[in-house]
């Protein structure tokens, strides 16, 4: 090839390597080992034959003949600084050289124009996995995903995809678990084999269990060493095989797209976890397999119940003076029917605290929480209740919803239907069908309980309201935090809620209003779950037209946000607006209280902390701290107004929850 067919690639310029050194440069793609020796330039591939040693991290070493040569410094195997050749022994052929020329103290290296691309394994399946819906990934790019992330690349570049690249591979699960919880639809999260891939097992189990969907894609070594104990060599399959509700290997023989469409399809009809694996020399085999697509392949979700249901549900409910509709995380979809059922039957309705805000507290018939981190409201009208009908609700021992009542129970999934304990009515079906479908009268002489909620509610604001006479000299009441970003966030806002006693005053005193959305981890109760989950909420609402424009606002404590405090950068750089608001009280709360009602000592759970304001500035984000309450809206109102990453650090007391 003729020098004037070369791409000239500027690499630098001469005083960037001293005389007798050597340096690995990259032009265009290729990398390449560049040599200053004996007043010359020259320029190798960089890849050592023996293990693809980088020459270019090597030096110029005098061997026992006197001559120099550029030594590798993985195994010390030699080679002329200036040809390429080595001593004998090991190659014939030597390295291949490329060109160089200098043109007023700027090094071009003179390379082959890039050639077409050829479709890869891991292009037909990426492009299948935005044929299904994808547009959203979490992850670190590594040693063994480079294929995948060269094919994840090319789709960002053709506006196909968006990428997140994370600080830590728990984030990113936790992220996308997030994101399914709020769209039902999957996002995915990419790591390296061994570790990076073991690493998502936290958030994948947060997925499972709140019924999630979402996707792993994790690299793996390559194939001819997978078993006998290679580098990051782990059996992955068996590792996700309990977390998983599909996990498969991509093989050289296997139908690649169509593991790539079964991933997709499992994680979106079954809301759960999908894992495809990616061994390394899989990934950039040829492919001539057409992408895959969900046309033809995924039916309507809607399941209308029994008409022999419907009609008995009518009759246990024109039998009740005082029925109650409790609402899980399985009714999301349907907040609008479940509305105005409880309209049309004069009926409270009380949420798990998973599906809180589905019916807001600033609706005429809401009741608020139920259970440990709920209000006394719900509580009251749980006791009086004379018939319970619980639409997506699982029956969490948390929740406490009362077994001894009669019950109408209401959902997609028949395994949840009386799952615990026998109910008087289980009914299968979509809970926005079912009330859609429900004709009922009331009781000709049902309690005005409508009536009666705003009572409650009344002497529960209150009662709140008197909790800030409470003062410690140690921090600030967590019910003023609360209060004061309840009135302040929009009606639409999305809470990413993390483990601990803020979740717990969350729950209990911060009134939802609008259409606003709490994402936590629910049935695994993970610590360190907020601020990822933010990030997670803040990609649907660039990726989703029903998401776009909503604020985000993730809560946690000082232990909760200790967990993953760097993705505050991840934050940063892709410019994520999401306001994180902190409560520092410098201990594990929760644990110190458990261990004081369970009569234990309170043992390590001190926290020793930074400046978490401080800490978001340097990062590049904004930061503020609260001491006083009356700092409290006007930190709180500019942390909402900064467009970008922002983060309130409030000082509370650990027991004014």
């Amino acid at each position: 090839m003729t020098d004037e067919t070369l791409d000239w690639i500027s690499v630098g310029h001469t005083g960037d390597l001293p005389e007798g050194r050597v340096k690995t440069i990259t032009a265009r793609t290729t990398s390449i080992c560049l040599v200053h020796f004996d007043g010359q330039w020259a320029a190798m591939n960089n890849h050592c034959p023996h293990q693809r040693g980088p020459l270019g991290e090597g030096s110029i070493e005098k061997g026992v003949d006197d001559q120099c040569w550029i030594r590798c410094p993985w195994h010390g195997w030699d080679f002329d600084p200036l040809t390429g050749k080595p001593p004998g022994g090991h190659e014939d052929t030597g390295q291949e050289m490329y060109p160089v020329e200098i043109r007023d103290g700027e090094i071009f290296v003179g390379i082959a124009p890039e050639p077409p691309h050829t479709r890869t394994v891991t292009d037909a399946m990426v492009e299948t996995l935005t044929n299904w819906g994808l547009q959203s990934v979490f992850g670190m790019v590594g040693h063994s995903n480079l294929g995948l992330s060269d094919a994840i690349r090319l789709a960002v570049g053709d506006g196909k995809l968006k990428y997140y690249g994370i600080r830590h591979e728990g984030a990113a699960a936790f992220a996308a678990s997030a994101y399914g919880k709020l769209t039902g639809k999957p996002a995915a999260c990419l790591t390296i084999a061994g570790p990076g891939a073991t690493n998502l097992l936290t958030g994948m189990w947060d997925a499972k269990v709140d019924r999630a969907p979402i996707l792993a894609l994790t690299g793996q070594v390559q194939t001819q060493v997978m078993g006998p104990g290679a580098f990051q060599d782990i059996d992955l399959l068996s590792a996700f095989q309990a977390v998983t509700a599909f996990s498969q290997p991509v093989l050289p023989s296997s139908n690649h797209v169509e593991l790539a469409s079964l991933a997709c399809k499992t994680a979106l009809v079954e809301q759960n976890v999908a894992h495809l694996i990616f061994p390394d020399d899989v990934q950039t085999l040829p492919s001539e397999q057409e992408a895959g697509a969900p046309e033809g392949r995924v039916s309507r979700t809607s399941i209308r119940p029994a008409q022999a249901d419907l009609d008995a549900a009518a009759a246990l409910i024109a039998g009740a003076k005082r029925p109650l509709i409790i609402v899980g995380h399985g009714a999301i979809d349907a907040r609008d029917q479940v509305a105005d059922l409880a309209v049309r039957l004069g009926a409270p309705v009380l949420t798990t605290f998973k599906s809180k805000g589905l019916v807001p507290d600033d609706h005429p018939n809401a009741g608020g929480v139920l259970g440990r981190s709920g209000t006394p409201i719900a509580s009251w009208f749980m006791n009086e209740a004379d018939l319970i009908i619980a639409l997506g609700a699982s029956f969490s021992n948390h929740t406490g919803i009362e077994r001894g009542k009669e019950i109408i129970q209401v959902d997609f999934d028949r395994m949840q239907l009386g799952k615990f304990h026998p109910v008087a009515l289980p009914v299968w079906g979509e809970v926005g069908a079912f009330c859609d479908g429900l004709e009922a009268a009331r009781h000709p002489d049902a309690d005005d309980q409508i009536t009666e909620l705003a009572e409650r509610w009344a002497i529960w604001r209150a009662e709140k309201q008197a909790r800030l006479a409470e003062d410690h000299g140690r921090g600030i009441h967590s019910f003023a935090i609360f209060d004061i970003l309840g009135r302040l966030v929009p009606d639409d806002t999305i809470f990413a809620v993390d483990v601990g006693n803020n979740t717990y005053s969350f729950g209990r005193y911060l009134e939802t209003k609008g259409s606003q959305r709490v994402l936590m981890s629910g049935y695994l109760g993970s610590i360190g779950f907020g601020f990822p989950a933010g990030m997670g909420a803040w990609a649907a609402t660039q990726d989703l037209d029903a998401m776009r424009g909503r604020k985000v606002v993730s809560i946690s404590g000082d232990g909760g946000f200790g967990q993953y405090p760097m993705e505050f950068t991840t934050a940063v750089k892709y410019g994520m607006d999401v306001t994180h608001i902190l409560l520092h009280n410098g201990e594990l709360g929760k644990i110190s209280k458990e261990q004081r009602s369970g009569e234990w000592p309170v043992w390590e759970t001190g926290l020793h902390n930074p400046s978490f304001a401080a800490f978001a500035r340097l990062c590049g984000g904004h930061g503020s701290k609260v001491t006083e309450p009356a700092e409290l809206e006007a930190a709180i109102q500019e942390a909402l107004d900064y467009k970008g990453p922002a983060l309130v650090e409030i000082m509370t007391d650990a027991e004014l929850v």
